[in-house]
């Protein structure tokens, strides 16, 4: 049996993309999922259930199981729905993948508050909601002495990590993200529930649509392809299994290279036992080295 084998997981985000490869990885481990998509445009509008359908069906037929789910995961009843859906289907939930996520890119200087408001939700709040609903069920199943291991796998970017212009919208909720799987891995810890986040570079409908990065993501002839997106679903198993020690961590993972990403932490700084001057501080501060 493998560490899979038996447990109940929701990937959202799964019709498409990294999301579709967790599911059927996931399912190919012997997990129950739960497919989550509203089936959306990059920039989060319209909807369509066919591509989480699809997903399912796939599912099914390697001999799987799974069921479809349409909720919005950054509605707040969207979310609840979810979480109980999964439970009522399969009788229990082990581990939530947050993976939905869209694009609206723009300078700052052009965007607009609605393409601001629209990403922040839908990633920060998309991961929060279902987050929320989840712990609430290990909190109580916890009470009720069920204490086995649950995980939770976040989805950050680099573009959140170390910054990309033109997405200052997509990049402060990645940056969130991170910080929020490490602040609930402490909070959720006396509930044996394990929480990380995985910053993935693949090739996907978002990744595609950013200027530049379609030559660099073309399959090589004969060689192996390091964005090929099913790469990246293997790390996110080891993330969401039972065996996993690791909680609050944050990891790169691009083809066959996976990299711990250190927190923010203290750089070099001055001190002194008196204020600082403007001109003091300029002459103080301009030596220090940069990372």
């Amino acid at each position: 049996m493998g560490s899979l084998d038996g447990r109940v997981a929701i990937i959202t985000g799964a019709g498409r993309g990294i999301g579709r490869e967790h599911a059927l990885y996931f399912a190919s481990g012997g997990a129950k999922v739960v497919v989550n998509d509203l089936g959306g445009a990059n920039d989060g509008s319209g909807a369509d259930l066919t591509p989480a359908q699809q997903v399912v069906e796939e599912v099914r037929a390697l001999g799987g199981e799974a069921v479809v789910n349409g909720d919005n995961v950054a509605d707040w009843e969207g979310a609840q729905r979810l979480v109980n859906q999964a439970v009522e289907t399969f009788g229990d939930l082990d581990i939530l993948v947050n993976n939905a996520g869209i694009l609206r890119d723009r300078v700052l200087v052009n965007m607009t508050e609605d393409e601001w408001d629209a990403v922040i939700t839908v990633h920060l709040k998309g991961h929060f909601a279902p987050s929320r609903w989840a712990a609430a069920y290990w909190r109580e199943q916890h009470k009720a002495g069920i204490t086995k291991p649950r995980n939770i796998v976040h989805t950050s970017s680099t573009s959140g990590l170390f910054s990309n212009p033109g997405q200052a919208n997509y990049g402060a909720a990645k940056t969130g993200i991170a910080t929020f799987s490490q602040i609930i891995a402490k909070e959720l810890v006396r509930y044996n529930v394990k929480s990380n986040t995985i910053a993935p570079g693949a090739r996907t409908r978002l990744t595609l649509a950013t200027p530049g990065l379609d030559d660099i993501m073309k399959p090589r002839q004969h060689a192996f392809d390091p964005w090929d997106p099913p790469q990246i679903s293997q790390h996110v198993a080891y993330l969401a299994s039972e065996p996993g020690a690791l909680t609050g961590e944050t990891f790169l993972v691009q083809g066959g290279t996976v990299t711990m990403v250190e927190s923010w932490q203290r750089g070099a700084g001055v001190e002194r036992d008196s204020k600082w001057t403007v001109n003091e501080l300029a002459d103080a501060l301009a030596p220090l080295p940069r990372p």
